[in-house]
């Protein structure tokens, strides 16, 4: 265990199944995000009563609570090797690598730059944070008000969450925030979801290419995704 977590390869590793775990949350977390456009288009009558009764579900739910702390450690994971392997290639290379200032014209631009991708969506998880999470668990006081929605059949009473969201939204520099976090995670991703698969050892020449292209799939649907429905609810709620 310890040659895991000081060899090179082990934390490449390490970093690649977290990033694979991270994937899985991004996906779950834009089904619930998308539930603030899908009121009307799924009938119900009010808007917000979709996302509440999502969040509500997500709050009282006790897998959730089981997975918030693995959640946590993933990120934490992702995060620090990500900073140790970078700083150990950049060693690696030595000061040459920079003395051009010229980068490899045949690597991609997300391969050149995820550090500083990783950097914006670190910046773009804080302000996520302290917006939404820090308020919806009671660490940061706002006035939530209590709402009735549809839950699995019947009438359920939460936090009107959806407010706290759309007034959030209603601010264009967050929503700008939102967007330029959002295309940094798509960048990040078209590079690290296939380089996480090669890292594992499926890096073979017929799959290759194929998870490249998934790559890029991923990266549009969750990027694209997060920055439309930031900017829908700035535009259109």
């Amino acid at each position: 265990m310890s040659n895991l977590l000081t060899a090179s390869i082990g934390r490449k590793l390490l970093m690649s199944v977290s990033g694979l775990f991270l994937i899985l949350f991004l996906f779950v977390h834009l089904t619930l995000n998308s539930f603030l456009l899908l009121d009307k288009v799924l009938g119900f009558k009010e808007v917000g009563q979709m996302f509440n009764a999502g969040v509500h579900f997500m709050g009282t739910n006790p897998l959730i609570k089981v997975i918030e702390p693995m959640l946590a450690l993933g990120f934490l994971i992702h995060i620090i090797y990500s900073v140790i392997l970078t700083v150990q290639n950049m060693k690696a290379r030595g000061p040459q690598s920079y003395a051009s200032g010229n980068k490899t014209s045949d690597v991609e631009f997300a391969s050149q730059n995820m550090l500083v991708l990783g950097i914006v969506i670190f910046s773009f998880l804080a302000v996520h944070i302290m917006n939404f999470y820090m308020r919806m668990k009671g660490f940061i006081t706002w006035e939530a008000g209590e709402v009735e929605f549809p839950f699995f059949g019947s009438m359920a009473k939460g936090e009107n969450a959806y407010a706290l969201v759309h007034e959030t939204f209603k601010v264009l520099p967050i929503v700008l925030l939102y967007i330029v976090g959002s295309v940094a995670l798509a960048f990040h991703l078209s590079h690290g979801f296939w380089s996480s698969f090669q890292t594992i050892g499926w890096n073979n020449s017929k799959w290759m290419p194929r998870l490249k292209c998934l790559s890029n799939i991923l990266a549009i649907i969750l990027g694209g995704g997060f920055s439309v429905i930031a900017l829908a609810q700035y535009l259109f709620f």
